[in-house]
């Protein structure tokens, strides 16, 4: 099976860009089902890139549905190494306009019906994620992203509501006073589970709207979503690019090391079914047999 160190995760319209070429389907299971769709690997900008729709083709699942678990667990028995998220957001500050772009340095996991965690039994790993994204990522993001014409900005936190529905207005201030930049339903546990995975990973979160708290803005719609992302294709597009130019496959970061303290359990009492099950995660750490 071929290796891939970089992966983009986000909606299937991110791959059809002309530049990338040398195009191959790949179909993988995983102890936690099926990813969300076959994993499309292609070359660009000179390096072999994974690309995977979160929701499927045709947008098939809602963001609780998606199947986080697979889509990582696939990747990493890829290679992955770094992974670039893709995702649309609502605003919670002015300053954030429909448009631009965010790299956000924080999260606020506000989920409640998903599973968070490779380690659900026979094997605990207590895995930091205190600093959740990789600052080396952040910074390559942004740049790529002003480099390509786009409108940036660097920081802030994410609050990951559980959706399908939108925030009330109430929801939407709260949110707000709790000092949160940016509202989404699908970065956790994607990303929880990535740091797990030992995958340094970066969000792009593209701002469609101001959520429902802004007064002189109209409630968030479908349709005013579908509009802003329509959009900024383009420039989404250009700086994942410009990302993937930039990102040096071998560069070690801190979350590359995740797993180096964090699995409690003696290994005498693991069930031989846990740990085949995690060996792409634990293999380091854990070798098989």
């Amino acid at each position: 099976m071929e290796s891939v160190s970089i992966a983009v995760i986000g909606g299937s319209g991110l791959y059809h860009m002309e530049e990338i070429t040398d195009k191959t389907a790949v179909a993988l299971t995983t102890p936690f089902g099926s990813p969300s769709a076959d994993i499309v690997i292609g070359t660009l900008r000179g390096k072999r890139v994974a690309f995977l729709p979160r929701h499927g083709v045709g947008h098939y699942f809602t963001p609780t549905t998606v199947p986080y678990r697979a889509n990582i667990y696939a990747l990493k028995t890829l290679g992955v190494r770094f992974i670039i998220g893709v995702n649309a957001c609502g605003s919670l500050r002015d300053d954030y306009a429909p448009g631009h772009i965010v790299m956000p340095d924080q999260i606020f996991d506000y989920t409640n019906s998903r599973d968070r965690s490779f380690f659900d039994s026979g094997m605990v790993g207590h895995v930091s994620v205190a600093d959740p994204y990789t600052p080396e990522l952040i910074d390559l993001a942004y740049n790529a992203v002003i480099e390509v014409g786009g409108t940036a900005h660097k920081g802030g936190t994410f609050l990951i509501e559980e959706g399908p529905r939108f925030a009330t207005r109430a929801e939407s201030n709260i949110f707000r006073q709790w000092g949160c930049s940016l509202i989404g339903m699908t970065t956790c546990p994607e990303i929880f589970l990535a740091r797990e995975a030992e995958i340094a990973y970066v969000t792009m979160a593209h701002v469609t709207d101001y959520d429902s708290w802004h007064v002189s803005e109209k409630p968030v719609t479908v349709e005013q979503v579908i509009q802003t992302l329509h959009h900024n294709v383009h420039i989404a597009q250009q700086a994942i690019a410009k990302v993937i130019e930039n990102l040096d496959p071998h560069a070690d970061y801190a979350a590359h090391h995740a797993l180096e303290n964090a699995i409690m359990t003696d290994r005498r009492v693991m069930p031989a079914e846990i740990q085949q099950r995690l060996q792409p995660l634990i293999q380091k750490y854990i070798p098989e047999g």
